[in-house]
């Protein structure tokens, strides 16, 4: 399996500094989840059921009548590549590891191909795979761009996979009203905006002749109950969300003014993280570790992606330490 950033239990033991004093700015979820209210106690003891509300949250939600509920967008990248016999796979890059692993697994010839490179010439592949918008760069994508490509894909009998994971802030940017055209498959989460990673809830929004082999293949009760019932209240409250949407805005905002004072300029980002390229993006993330404040490093292009700090102390500590480390 590919190693992920977020493990800040490993940091923690590295450091040598207890758990309970990190800043943990290294995942890109929401700080300020949904609240998760108690269950109703049925749903611990009984089997998940499809007509228990969650379906149709999530169409109201998504604005899409044609989805399945998945454990979290991670099962389907794993699933989908089996969907298909080996074919030309190109995936955005920079962007999240397992699309490339998941289809070269599956047996796919895979390239990654950036955001730069498609706008000059779409190639001649089976499947386009993109992030929207990026991670971690934050790329943005035009729907007339990504449209056009779709057409393209579906002339030829491929797919476009569009990994929605972070679009929640700005759903205007979201293709889901478009899912019904052929070969248009996105992923969706709960985890992000939400942020409610630990349920591992995500619906993939596609055409049924697509959602069905995927639903076999994934077997019955993909996701549980006490996870349905919590995505449900959680898709259901539009008042949480409108209010959330303006305050992560504000967030993004203040938090690339703060990396911009510390001469850490974002070169991209979205509402839950900065993107932060630097050459010496390791010594900075080694030595914010060392103040117990945890960051995402990447090596290539090398960078640093900083999540929105949880509270006040929060941003007095990153502050502070961005500080210091200048000094």
């Amino acid at each position: 399996m590919l190693q992920h950033g977020g493990r800040l239990r490993r940091a923690a033991l590295q450091q040598g500094i207890a758990l309970h004093r990190w800043l943990d700015l290294s995942t890109g979820l929401n700080p300020q989840a949904w609240p998760v209210p108690a269950l109703d106690p049925h749903c611990w003891a009984r089997l998940p059921e499809d007509d228990d509300g969650l379906e149709t949250a999530a169409v109201a939600y998504y604005g899409c009548d044609s989805l399945l509920p998945v454990a979290g967008s991670q099962a389907a990248i794993q699933a989908l590549p089996r969907l298909r016999a080996p074919c030309e796979v190109r995936v955005m890059s920079p962007g999240y590891q397992e699309h490339q692993h998941a289809w070269r697994l599956a047996g796919h010839e895979v390239q990654p191909i950036s955001a730069g490179e498609l706008r000059e010439s779409l190639p001649a592949s089976d499947v386009l795979v993109l992030i929207h918008p990026g991670n971690p760069c934050g790329e943005r994508i035009s729907a007339d761009e990504l449209l056009g490509w779709q057409r393209q894909q579906a002339a030829r009998g491929g797919w476009l996979v569009l990994d929605e994971a972070f679009i929640d802030a700005t759903p205007e940017a979201s293709l889901a009203a478009y899912v019904g055209l052929p070969g248009l498959i996105i992923l969706r989460s709960v985890g992000k905006f939400f942020g409610l990673a630990g349920i591992r809830v995500g619906f993939v929004l596609a055409q049924p002749e697509i959602l069905q082999p995927l639903r076999e293949l994934l077997g019955p009760w993909a996701v549980s109950g006490p996870a349905r019932a919590a995505a449900t209240q959680a898709l259901n409250d539009r008042g949480w969300q409108e209010s959330m949407r303006l305050q992560l805005a504000r967030e993004s905002d203040r938090l690339a003014a703060l990396l911009q004072r510390h001469h850490l300029a974002p070169a991209g980002g979205c509402a839950l993280f900065q993107w932060v390229p630097a050459a010496d993006a390791a010594r900075l993330h080694a030595e914010l570790a060392q103040r117990a404040i945890f960051t995402r490093l990447f090596e290539l292009p090398a960078s640093l992606r900083f999540g929105l700090p949880p509270d006040e102390a929060g941003w007095a500590r990153l502050d502070r330490a961005l500080t210091e480390i200048n000094a």
